[in-house]
């Protein structure tokens, strides 16, 4: 995965496109840092599953 297709998967979840997004553990890092970079990083919601993998969601109320 690059970065480029992070960001129209997380501009997806944002537009309600999608409503979560599974990240295997093997991209995992590069899609953090697309997250972590964006201005409305506390919108996404990563919920960490057994396995490595993490279900990406996207909430209006950004968390504190």
């Amino acid at each position: 995965m690059d970065k480029e297709l992070a960001n129209t998967i997380l501009d997806q979840l944002k537009n309600g496109e999608i409503t979560e997004y599974v990240v295997t553990k093997d991209v995992f890092y590069t899609f953090r840092e697309v997250v972590v970079n964006r201005e409305d990083f506390k919108h996404f919601i990563g919920n960490a599953q057994r396995g490595g993998q993490v279900i990406y969601t996207y909430s209006e109320m950004p968390r504190s």
